[in-house]
């Protein structure tokens, strides 16, 4: 039977893995992005990342950095799991399981270790993002995060809530792009609230500034007003020019590898900081002139992803605006529980795929939650952090077979289906 992951050891062996397995070191000819979820040779944005397991870049004699060739492809990877909070525990489980067996078909074999976040760090550690958690995480070649959160530590102060945990680590790795894909698929078209006249291809991408904006700007606080005695809330919404311009190289890139069209999403019209935002965006188009470039206002954007979605691709977004208009296409394809994430840096360390739905504490325990999200994760994860894709689509065929079998949980029933009991999940190889 598979161990709990909260189980799972680590041990200096693991620790060592990476820098004790050799590699290719080539020229920038025929790198993979650092961000890009499709690899370029070379990428256009002129990022190096590590492309495969134990393959941290490396100096040439001319002291220029190298990496491995994409064709050069590691068999065995050191993953941090981050279990999490609620359904963290089973969907990572079944995660794991799926990981195994998909990789075990081409030869490939992972370490783990496990680490707490979020509320579970909090009650067994005191705090929502423990040292040791980070450490494990710099030290694996890529991060698995099921989800984090409750309604236990709602009323936690806020450097005490589990949210606070997926900041830190999102800081802690210098993650500063989310990707988030949204495609329809077709065995859920009728899972979605919304007509499958509307929903049937929709494939897009929302690519969220992680890094910036109302969430982390300076000063913030809450306070008593004297003049007034009452309460005063308040944020900063700040963005560097660097913060925007990187977000968009890395969003120009996936559209260019897409359909060629990206739309940047602001509220130049009332903020001073979209006005920033919009000017940066236009300035760096100029780098990318075989992409369609557009603008949208937020509060239009978040029509138009109900309205009619087909009409987007790439969407580029800050940091609340992302949150809020990538969850609002999650609906899209039916359900939280099948998109999956990405979260990554600058390539010189892990990135953190997760899927999007949350910690469903009230089903917590029950094996009733819907795993799927997470495994598409691991598969991107596989696909664009490890550059193996052939586990990828191992993972990817498992679960489209799954729903054309007819196997559903209840987050995406429907009439005429089967439900599934994932923890007898065989996995369609």
């Amino acid at each position: 039977m598979l161990a709990h992951p909260l189980t799972l050891p680590i041990d200096e062996h693991t620790i060592r893995l990476r820098r004790s397995i050799s590699f290719t070191p080539v020229s920038e000819n025929g790198v993979t992005c650092c961000f890009c979820p499709i690899p370029s040779s070379p990428c256009s944005c002129n990022q190096t990342k590590k492309i495969a397991s134990h393959n941290a870049c490396a100096t040439s004699a001319a002291g220029t950095a190298t990496v491995a060739k994409v064709s050069d492809k590691a068999t065995r990877f050191f993953v941090a799991l981050l279990p999490g909070d609620g359904i963290g525990p089973e969907i990572t489980a079944v995660t794991k399981r799926a990981l195994d067996e998909a990789a075990a078909l081409v030869g490939v074999t992972f370490d783990y270790a496990a680490a707490n976040v979020g509320g579970v760090a909090l009650d067994e550690d005191g705090v929502p993002f423990p040292d040791r958690t980070l450490q494990i995480c710099k030290e694996a070649d890529s991060v698995l995060l099921a989800c984090i959160g409750g309604y236990k530590w709602d009323s936690n102060p806020r450097d005490l809530r589990p949210e606070t945990g997926l900041l830190q680590l999102r800081k802690g790795l210098g993650l500063f792009a989310n990707l988030r894909p949204a495609t329809a698929i077709p065995q859920l078209i009728d899972a979605s609230t919304l007509k499958r006249e509307v929903v049937e291809g929709v494939d897009l991408m929302v690519v969220r500034e992680l890094t910036g904006d109302v969430y982390f700007g300076t000063p913030k606080g809450l306070h008593l007003d004297e003049k007034t005695g009452k309460r005063v809330g308040y944020n900063n919404m700040i963005y560097h020019e660097h913060e925007i311009e990187r977000i968009a190289r890395v969003a120009f890139d996936i559209a260019s590898k897409r359909t060629g069209k990206l739309c940047s999403v602001d509220k130049a019209n009332v903020l001073d900081v979209s006005q920033l935002w919009r000017d940066v965006v236009t300035e760096t188009h100029a780098d990318f002139p075989q992409v369609e470039l557009s603008h949208m206002y937020v509060d239009n954007a978040a029509m138009q992803l109900i309205r009619a979605p087909k009409q987007f691709d790439t969407i580029v977004t800050g940091n609340i605006f992302g949150d809020i208009l990538s969850d609002a296409a999650s609906m899209l394809v039916g359900s939280l529980g099948m998109l999956p994430s990405a979260s990554l840096g600058d390539g010189s360390g892990p990135g953190v795929f997760e899927p999007v739905h949350g910690s469903a504490p009230d089903i917590a325990g029950q094996d009733k939650a819907n795993p799927m999200a997470c495994v598409l994760s691991a598969a991107m994860m596989m696909r664009y952090d490890l550059n193996r894709p052939d586990v990828a689509d191992i993972l990817e065929r498992a679960v489209r077979q799954t729903l054309e079998d007819g196997y559903r949980t209840g987050d995406i029933m429907s009439e005429g289906m089967k439900a599934w009991d994932v923890k007898l999940w065989e996995m369609p190889l």
